[in-house]
Protein backbone atom coordinates (compact mmCIF):
# COMPACT_ATOMS: atom_id res chain seq x y z
CA UNK A 1 0.00 0.00 0.00
CA UNK A 2 1.62 3.25 -0.59
CA UNK A 3 0.67 6.22 1.77
CA UNK A 4 1.92 8.71 -0.58
CA UNK A 5 -1.54 8.82 -1.72
CA UNK A 6 -4.15 7.26 0.30
CA UNK A 7 -5.63 7.17 4.00
CA UNK A 8 -5.66 3.27 5.04
CA UNK A 9 -6.90 1.68 8.03
CA UNK A 10 -7.49 -2.67 8.62
CA UNK A 11 -10.18 -4.01 10.36
CA UNK A 12 -10.81 -6.53 12.17
CA UNK A 13 -14.17 -7.88 10.65
CA UNK A 14 -14.83 -10.09 7.46
CA UNK A 15 -15.17 -8.48 3.73
CA UNK A 16 -18.88 -8.05 3.54
CA UNK A 17 -19.24 -6.83 7.32
CA UNK A 18 -16.58 -4.35 6.84
CA UNK A 19 -17.77 -3.11 3.43
CA UNK A 20 -20.95 -2.53 5.17
CA UNK A 21 -19.33 -0.45 7.82
CA UNK A 22 -17.34 1.35 5.15
CA UNK A 23 -20.44 2.29 3.24
CA UNK A 24 -22.21 3.61 6.44
CA UNK A 25 -19.33 5.58 8.01
CA UNK A 26 -18.80 7.34 4.50
CA UNK A 27 -23.23 7.82 4.59
CA UNK A 28 -22.58 9.47 7.76
CA UNK A 29 -19.84 12.38 6.53
CA UNK A 30 -22.44 12.98 3.62
CA UNK A 31 -20.69 10.63 1.08
CA UNK A 32 -22.58 8.77 -1.26
CA UNK A 33 -21.66 5.57 -3.60
CA UNK A 34 -22.00 6.20 -7.26
CA UNK A 35 -20.10 3.14 -8.08
CA UNK A 36 -19.47 -0.06 -6.91
CA UNK A 37 -17.07 -2.23 -8.82
CA UNK A 38 -16.37 -5.76 -8.18
CA UNK A 39 -12.99 -6.37 -9.00
CA UNK A 40 -12.65 -10.53 -7.89
CA UNK A 41 -16.15 -10.79 -10.16
CA UNK A 42 -15.17 -8.80 -12.81
CA UNK A 43 -11.54 -10.36 -13.26
CA UNK A 44 -13.76 -13.76 -13.15
CA UNK A 45 -16.03 -12.91 -15.78
CA UNK A 46 -13.14 -11.12 -18.03
CA UNK A 47 -10.17 -13.06 -17.31
CA UNK A 48 -11.36 -16.49 -16.08
CA UNK A 49 -8.90 -15.53 -12.99
CA UNK A 50 -9.09 -15.65 -9.50
CA UNK A 51 -8.41 -12.91 -7.10
CA UNK A 52 -9.53 -12.21 -3.61
CA UNK A 53 -12.63 -9.83 -2.44
CA UNK A 54 -11.77 -6.43 -3.42
CA UNK A 55 -14.13 -3.77 -4.50
CA UNK A 56 -13.97 -0.25 -5.65
CA UNK A 57 -16.48 2.30 -4.55
CA UNK A 58 -17.00 5.76 -6.02
CA UNK A 59 -17.79 8.14 -3.05
CA UNK A 60 -19.52 11.34 -3.31
CA UNK A 61 -20.17 14.15 -1.43
CA UNK A 62 -22.41 16.17 -3.96
CA UNK A 63 -22.04 19.84 -2.02
CA UNK A 64 -17.85 19.24 -1.78
CA UNK A 65 -17.92 18.38 -5.60
CA UNK A 66 -20.39 20.97 -6.38
CA UNK A 67 -18.19 23.63 -5.07
CA UNK A 68 -15.11 22.18 -6.91
CA UNK A 69 -17.14 21.67 -10.15
CA UNK A 70 -17.62 25.24 -9.95
CA UNK A 71 -13.96 26.21 -9.09
CA UNK A 72 -12.64 23.91 -11.93
CA UNK A 73 -14.84 21.94 -14.52
CA UNK A 74 -11.88 19.63 -15.33
CA UNK A 75 -11.78 18.48 -11.69
CA UNK A 76 -14.46 15.72 -12.45
CA UNK A 77 -11.77 13.80 -13.98
CA UNK A 78 -10.60 13.00 -10.52
CA UNK A 79 -14.18 12.71 -9.14
CA UNK A 80 -15.02 10.59 -7.05
CA UNK A 81 -13.37 9.99 -4.18
CA UNK A 82 -11.58 6.05 -4.60
CA UNK A 83 -12.33 3.72 -1.41
CA UNK A 84 -11.10 0.10 -1.71
CA UNK A 85 -12.54 -2.50 0.57
CA UNK A 86 -10.27 -5.86 0.03
CA UNK A 87 -9.78 -8.97 2.03
CA UNK A 88 -6.66 -9.35 3.51
CA UNK A 89 -7.11 -12.76 6.13
CA UNK A 90 -10.28 -14.96 6.47
CA UNK A 91 -11.10 -11.95 9.41
CA UNK A 92 -9.78 -9.16 8.31
CA UNK A 93 -9.80 -6.22 5.36
CA UNK A 94 -8.32 -3.50 4.46
CA UNK A 95 -9.91 0.26 3.58
CA UNK A 96 -8.17 3.09 1.57
CA UNK A 97 -9.27 6.19 0.45
CA UNK A 98 -7.60 8.40 -1.59
CA UNK A 99 -6.15 11.49 -0.52
CA UNK A 100 -8.36 14.27 -2.07
CA UNK A 101 -5.41 16.84 -1.01
CA UNK A 102 -2.93 14.83 -3.61
CA UNK A 103 -5.85 14.06 -6.23
CA UNK A 104 -7.31 18.00 -6.26
CA UNK A 105 -3.54 18.95 -5.76
CA UNK A 106 -3.15 17.59 -9.15
CA UNK A 107 -4.89 20.29 -10.84
CA UNK A 108 -3.11 22.98 -9.13
CA UNK A 109 -5.72 25.19 -8.50
CA UNK A 110 -5.85 27.25 -5.29
CA UNK A 111 -9.61 27.36 -5.44
CA UNK A 112 -9.49 23.49 -4.74
CA UNK A 113 -7.16 24.00 -1.70
CA UNK A 114 -10.57 24.66 0.93
CA UNK A 115 -12.57 21.88 -0.72
CA UNK A 116 -9.96 19.10 -0.61
CA UNK A 117 -8.84 20.20 2.74
CA UNK A 118 -13.00 19.33 4.00
CA UNK A 119 -13.08 16.05 1.99
CA UNK A 120 -9.79 14.97 4.02
CA UNK A 121 -11.32 16.08 7.12
CA UNK A 122 -14.53 14.22 6.65
CA UNK A 123 -12.77 11.31 5.13
CA UNK A 124 -10.18 11.06 8.23
CA UNK A 125 -12.99 10.76 10.01
CA UNK A 126 -15.20 7.67 8.08
CA UNK A 127 -11.25 5.96 8.88
CA UNK A 128 -11.30 6.60 12.80
CA UNK A 129 -15.15 5.77 13.24
CA UNK A 130 -14.31 2.37 10.94
CA UNK A 131 -10.98 2.32 13.63
CA UNK A 132 -13.63 2.67 16.61
CA UNK A 133 -16.12 0.25 15.45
Amino acid sequence: MSESYGLHTTLNAPFDAALEQTVAALKEEGFGILTEIDVKNTLKQKLDVDFQRYTILGACNPPLAYQALQADLDIGLLLPCNVIVHETGANETAVSIVDPLIMLGVAGSDGLQAIAAEAKTRLDRVLNALKNN
